[in-house]
């Protein structure tokens, strides 16, 4: 890692948003916490030094292959009918049902499309950088970014999910 950039302000600056990233990238909160670990002790342990303008994309793309690798680990399925141990007011527990519903929509979509939505809805990273990130090109990353919005939109209004296609992937 380079001198130029101290782990602990790494970690302090972008922690959350690799774990918001590996959450929604792998839907699982346990596995995302395990991600987000690993991540930086990857980056900690780099050989390579670690540009201060491309660290986001750096640490995004860590956990993205991360994810890739723990796709054979264990996953149970949540009982649906479990109750809810907060107390809450009944438009809580709406945000949490569409909440829970938007990432069961994103699960199912292709992980290159989450993860290029991901990184540019959530994180606002450049496409050029999302690009380089998912090993696409521009055009692709903007495609895919677009592409994965118009599905997200259209399920809000319809049900089952039409996968977009991967035309102009590489």
């Amino acid at each position: 890692m380079g001198d130029d950039l101290d782990f602990d302000a790494l970690y302090a600056r972008y922690a959350r948003d690799v774990f918001r990233f590996a959450t929604y990238l792998c839907g699982n909160r346990s596995d995302a916490e395990d991600i987000t670990a690993e991540t930086f002790v990857r980056a900690w342990t780099a050989p390579e030094r670690i540009e201060a303008v491309t660290v986001k994309g750096y640490l995004f793309t860590i956990a993205r292959n991360l994810k890739g690798i723990r796709r054979t680990s264990r996953h149970t399925d949540l009982r649906e009918d479990l109750p809810d141990p907060s107390p809450g007011h009944p438009s809580r527990l709406e945000q949490q049902a569409e909440l829970d519903a938007v990432l069961a929509r994103l699960q199912t979509l292709p992980e290159v499309d989450r993860a290029a939505l991901l990184m540019r809805a959530l994180d606002g990273l450049p496409y050029q950088e999302i690009a380089i990130a998912l090993g696409i090109s521009l055009s692709s990353a903007k495609v895919k970014v677009h592409r994965t919005r118009a599905v997200l939109m259209k399920l809000r209004t319809s049900g089952p999910i039409a996968q977009p296609s991967n035309e102009g992937s590489r």
